[in-house]
């Protein structure tokens, strides 16, 4: 399901996207500003490697990467889980999007989608114009038909 995000904390359509640097599996660490002027970003935040919601939205993300790519839009998966958890989850549903390890939440912090007294992330997703501002903000599964027709309009 897909709704539009209206939240009082975090980050909201319209804002600047919080900077970041994270560790991100297959390799390296991933800078949103590597992407400045680039690329549209989808960051979706998932509560927890290899559960059956988070497969889902992986593996459907997985399967329509190239239409993202052609869209001019790089995918990433961020949890709070460590480098070698995404590197188990990635290997056993074959999926080809980086997933990004935000081990502390401080990022997930910063976008608004961790709830006080929990170790993991609201299924939240963002999506980043190449000028870094926050256009879309959805709580919950996306549709990935959707995000496409919106992430074209981007350019």
């Amino acid at each position: 399901m897909t709704t539009q995000a209206n939240t009082s904390a975090g980050v909201k359509e319209g804002d600047s996207a919080p900077e970041f640097t994270l560790p991100s599996f297959p390799a390296g660490e991933v800078k949103l500003s590597e992407f400045r002027a680039k690329k549209n970003v989808i960051l979706a935040f998932y509560p927890k490697d290899d559960t059956p919601g988070c497969t889902k939205e992986m593996c459907a993300f997985s399967e329509d990467l190239t239409k993202f790519e052609d869209a001019n839009t790089i995918v990433f998966g961020v949890s709070c889980d460590h480098v070698d958890s995404h590197q188990k989850f990635s290997g056993k549903y074959n999926l080809k999007q980086k997933l990004l390890a935000d081990k502390d939440g401080n990022i997930g912090r910063k976008f608004g989608t961790m709830v006080d007294g929990k170790a993991t992330s609201s299924r939240m997703l963002f999506v980043i114009d190449k000028n870094g501002k926050v256009r879309k903000v959805i709580n919950g599964m996306p549709n990935n038909e959707e995000l496409l027709t919106f992430v074209k309009t981007l350019g």
